[in-house]
């Protein structure tokens, strides 16, 4: 194995990131080396790349980037029983300290002390990575890595979707990008009633159709809000999924909720949203949960499901297939919203 690996590195705390060779990282006694084999673009990385007020304020530089990922063990610390060489895995990318109170009843997810793999601690867009044995899932020797490094995203939008009741409910997705197309097809599959999708993107809506949408609305010349109630019978939503993080949306998606409907709140939004507490929350009775990551490890136990029954089918997603030195390209694809996933093979 030579000693050295190509990496995307965020290096300096502004736009763009940086092809580098860097040692192979060793693994500590409780880590695990593994070498990756497919690994994904996501959100978060556009904005570390584009290097916004939220990156400015959770980056760590220099850092490699990436979370999404599948690959094979390469190697085990000398204190590791769990998993063997030769393993094809995937990772939790939240690093938690597992004593706090958040990780002892059971919302580990929100751990106060969280090391984020790619943020705030080495990541996966490179030929090696180390991650803590803890942390390990294993894949399905059925299913492509290209797929497999996609259970980060997928498990962001299946706790989005089964944070509440879902069966025989009306489901808006504002934002169709990939978690919010995937979290189209996590709604079908767990029984929601209809779907409907919104962005501003005909690309990406023309494959929220595909992955399980029954009604789409463009929210550049439609009023997002009339649209939702319209399609249906006045009333709003009753679950309504937050993909974009956009001011705009997060005002007119509460607005086409119904009373008493859910709210799951996943996209970031750069900058503070003013929002009318009492008319658009409170009076409505709505419940509203932030998203953030996956339930350790409930979650990905529920994706694990999804994709090995093949109740979902993520292939159509993945859009296109780059090699890490074409990472300009890539993020430049992601950056235009004309793409579902962008994966990086090595």
């Amino acid at each position: 194995m030579s000693a050295t690996m190509m990496a995307l590195v965020k290096e300096n705390r502004s736009s763009g990131l940086s092809l580098k060779q860097l040692p192979i990282p060793q693994a500590g006694p409780n880590d695990v080396l593994i070498k990756v084999r497919s690994s994904s673009i996501c959100g978060t990385d556009l904005h570390i790349y584009k290097w916004d007020e939220w990156a400015e304020s959770a980056v760590v530089t220099p850092n490699v980037i990436g979370h999404e990922f599948a690959g094979i063990v390469e190697a085990v610390g000398s204190d590791v029983t769990s998993v063997r060489p030769g393993d094809y895995v995937s990772a939790e990318g939240h690093v938690v300290c597992g004593v706090c109170r958040a990780c002892r009843s059971g919302n580990a997810h929100v751990c106060p002390n969280t090391r984020s793999f790619g943020i705030t601690i080495p990541g996966c867009f490179a030929e090696y990575a180390v991650v803590p044995a803890t942390n390990i899932v294993r894949n399905d020797p059925r299913i492509p890595s290209e797929l497999a490094c996609l259970q980060d995203p997928l498990g962001n939008a299946v706790q989005s979707v089964m944070a509440g009741d879902i069966t025989g409910k009306s489901v808006a997705v504002i934002g169709a990008g990939p978690i919010g197309l995937m979290a189209c097809a996590v709604a079908k599959a767990c029984g929601a009633s209809s779907v409907i999708a919104a962005d501003i993107n005909d690309f990406r809506l023309r494959m929220a159709k595909t992955m399980g949408a029954d009604a789409l609305i463009n929210s550049a010349t439609e009023k997002l809000s009339e649209r939702l109630k319209a399609l249906t019978g006045g009333e709003g939503v009753e679950v309504l999924l937050e993909m974009s993080g956009h001011p705009d949306a997060i005002r007119e998606g509460l607005e086409g909720t119904a009373n008493a409907g859910r709210v799951a709140l996943l996209g970031i939004p750069t900058r503070g949203v003013e929002l009318d507490l009492s008319r658009s929350i409170i009076f409505k009775g709505l419940r509203v949960d932030g998203i953030t990551g996956r339930r350790m490890y409930t979650t990905w136990f529920q994706v694990k499901g999804l994709l090995e029954s093949g109740r979902i089918d993520l292939s159509p997603l993945v859009t296109h297939r780059f090699r890490l030195d074409q990472y300009e390209e890539a993020f430049e694809l992601v950056r235009s919203g004309n793409c579902g996933k962008v994966v990086f093979t090595h």
